[in-house]
């Protein structure tokens, strides 16, 4: 039997707190009804998650087999590169407001046009190197309205560090978190390689601590989708298991 395919749709979101006009990539269950209620998944890089990720093919199969609750999906896509760094990076000129926008503006937004449970845990978020450093960000800077947090591979500097040191509330977030064995030379931006591998065991010592439902692995490979696509099953299933 064919599995029933969810629809896709584009819609144009302004934020004032960016000030700017976003087009949003909204993800509905094959079976989507108002009478229902939804768990939300937020992804940065959403175009990438669609595209590559073939996360609606994922989502499709376990709604279809009931494995997973209802479940909309949110693509927050990036215009370029230079605004990707600016938005996702914990120095970049828009970080903080690009996380207001998803706690303050686009949760909002959601809550009041979808039927989801608006409470924290049922809302995650999703992301590859800076987008999942971003969205980590966001989950510690809003534990009560981003209960989850899937994170592939992300950027970790001294910041994030030390985020993660410091947060000491006793919250129960459920936290995702991969990394590639071979990740110690990842490319940068500016024509340099970067080892994503040695601060991302060291997040990983700190967030082992912490009062959180954690999930921590290293995959056999690099920095690229190869990796993260295949690895999304099973990160979709964990967060979000009937």
């Amino acid at each position: 039997m064919e599995i029933p395919k969810g629809s896709l749709k584009e819609i144009s979101f302004h934020s004032n707190e960016l000030s700017e006009e976003l087009q949003l990539l909204i993800y509905l269950p094959a079976n989507y009804s108002p009478l229902y209620k939804y768990s939300i998944l937020i992804a940065q890089d959403g175009l990438d998650y669609f595209q590559l990720g073939r996360i609606g093919r994922i989502a499709d199969e376990y709604l279809f087999n009931n494995e997973i609750e209802n479940l909309i999906i949110v693509g927050v896509p990036y215009k370029d590169v230079e605004e990707r760094r600016k938005k996702y990076h914990p120095s970049g000129a828009s970080n903080q407001k690009y996380i207001r926008f998803l706690a303050h503006e686009l949760v909002p937004f959601l809550d009041g046009e979808y039927p989801t449970y608006q409470i924290g845990s049922t809302r995650a978020l999703i992301g590859d190197s800076l987008a999942a450093t971003v969205s980590f960000m966001a989950t510690l800077q809003y534990p009560n309205t981003f209960g989850k947090v899937i994170m592939q591979s992300p950027y970790v500097n001294h910041t994030i560090i030390q985020l993660a040191a410091n947060f000491l509330k006793n919250l129960g977030l459920e936290i995702y978190h991969v990394v590639g064995t071979l990740e110690t030379k990842v490319p940068m931006g500016n024509g340099g390689t970067s080892d994503f591998l040695t601060p991302n065991r060291e997040l990983s010592k700190i967030l082992a601590t912490k009062p959180f439902t954690y999930f921590y692995e290293e995959f056999p490979g690099d920095h690229t989708w190869t990796y993260w696509q295949p690895d999304l099953r099973r990160a979709i299933k964990r967060a979000f298991q009937n």
